[in-house]
């Protein structure tokens, strides 16, 4: 998926009539970085999105999942987690949405209430709207045991998460400001 990303950038910076030295310095990157990139075919998500800027395109996530997810033999998390349901849990979470069926989409009932539970910890956060989410979706998960049950077992590490959820906000609150001034 990131290397058809990459040959779509790279063929509107060869309409543009860059080389790969000047797509660079328009992205804001190393030349060097460029070569790397193509030649691997993969990048950062910061990476791709400077890439993506200079070409006159936008990166973004869809944050609906792809398809149905499927749970662990109890029910709990998903069976599988990867970079990509990662980034669509991070959309899920930055877009800000209360609603349940929403975000009952992304994962099984206790997974993604111990996820709105875990933000609604956060200062940063509506804490009132994300623990009322929490609990529609698993009551009870505010509890000591059921959310030390989803720290210990859930694949969403929080040092990691959180973080690349705050700059992803910042970016996005970023691009509306910069939308409103120009």
């Amino acid at each position: 998926m990131i290397r058809t990303a990459l040959n779509i950038l790279a063929e509107r910076a060869h309409q543009r009539g860059w080389t790969d030295r000047q797509w660079a310095a328009a992205a804001g990157i190393r030349h060097e970085t460029l070569s790397r990139v193509k030649r691997r075919g993969q990048c950062d998500s910061a990476t791709l999105e400077a890439l993506a800027r200079a070409c006159g395109f936008e990166v973004g996530v869809d944050p609906t999942p792809a398809g149905p997810v499927t749970a662990t033999a109890d029910g709990l998390f998903p069976q599988t987690f990867d970079r990509l349901f990662e980034e669509r849990l991070l959309a899920l979470c930055a877009s800000g949405t209360l609603d349940a069926h929403v975000w009952r989409q992304h994962g099984p009932g206790f997974f993604v209430a111990g996820l709105a539970f875990l933000l609604a910890c956060q200062d940063d956060f509506d804490h009132a709207g994300y623990l009322a989410l929490a609990e529609s979706l698993h009551p009870g998960i505010g509890s000591h045991d059921a959310f030390r049950l989803w720290l210990r077992r859930s694949p969403v590490k929080p040092y990691r998460f959180l973080p690349a959820l705050r700059h992803l906000r910042n970016s996005e609150r970023t691009k509306i400001a910069e939308a409103s001034v120009g």
